[in-house]
């Protein structure tokens, strides 16, 4: 009996470490069940919104403005999971050229919730090609990755680019931080980047741009499904636009800035003039 004694207590001790690890994993599994659950709800929550963004580029798109800003893609074009539409990459974009031309800004947002490169070629080509944009700008792609097709991605993305002015400026697809859909995401861009020097389009290096804000952005710059930016992922979508835009703004605008100063100065001497 004594000699068993060891025996028997190595056993009980390995029958309460796997009790407490079975135990361990029963919550962390419980948990995991209620996080996903949790997403899947906000969601459901944030797809309400879908709708009133749609309508607000739709009522916006009214507005007249001296220099016509379209853009081709999908939710985050709509700028689903910020805080207000406007605040999307997009809104951020239109308020930069407002900026840096000094002149009034129309924006034509062709996006669609949801939209892959094959539906946008099939629902917002057959509109763009009827308009004469000032500036364009492209990020489509994200949606094609949960049912990879490089073949239908590489098909589309030679149609979009084909119809595009040469001004206009096309991101590569964001940073999606797990291995099996940054692998795809790869791919993708390589088709991209590719292709887009075949037209000779200029790339926004969106993928490096959110790849340096690293895991951390995940809790900070995302919305609550954790997939669409919020307000602050959606600033660094911008940022990842900004140089190539304001190089080209700079390039076929340039002297909006001098003719915007030169009538205010004007409109100021005018008035000092009518007060001497």
């Amino acid at each position: 009996m004594t000699s068993a004694q060891p025996a028997l207590r190595n056993l009980a001790i390995t029958a309460a470490s796997l009790a407490a690890a079975a135990g361990i994993g029963f919550a962390a599994s419980v948990n995991y069940k209620k996080f996903r659950r949790r997403i899947a709800e906000n969601a459901v929550v944030l797809n309400q919104t879908l709708p009133i963004n749609s309508k607000w580029w739709r009522d916006h798109a009214k507005e007249k403005g001296e220099l016509l800003y379209v853009a081709i893609g999908d939710s985050a074009a709509q700028g689903i999971g910020a805080s207000a539409p406007n605040r999307g990459y997009v809104g951020l974009l239109a308020d930069h050229i407002r900026l840096a031309t000094g002149r009034t800004v129309r924006v034509l947002n062709l996006s669609v919730s949801g939209a892959t490169v094959e539906l946008a070629v099939r629902d917002q080509l057959p509109r763009f090609v009827k308009l004469s944009p000032d500036v364009v700008t492209v990020a489509i792609g994200a949606n094609d990755i949960a049912n990879w097709d490089p073949v239908v991605f590489e098909s589309g993305i030679r149609e979009i680019f084909a119809t595009l002015p040469p001004y206009a400026i096309v991101a590569d697809l964001p940073c999606f931080h797990l291995p099996p859909n940054e692998r795809k995401v790869a791919v993708a861009n390589q088709i991209v980047r590719h292709v887009a020097a075949e037209y000779g389009l200029t790339v926004a290096p969106l993928h490096a741009t959110t790849k340096r804000q690293g895991l951390r952005s995940v809790a900070t710059q995302f919305a609550n499904d954790m997939f669409h930016p919020n307000d602050r992922g959606y600033r660094v979508w911008a940022e990842a636009f900004l140089p190539a835009l304001s190089a080209d703004l700079a390039e076929r605008f340039p002297q909006a800035h001098a003719d915007d100063l030169s009538a205010q100065v004007a409109s100021l001497t005018e008035s000092v003039s009518g007060q001497n």
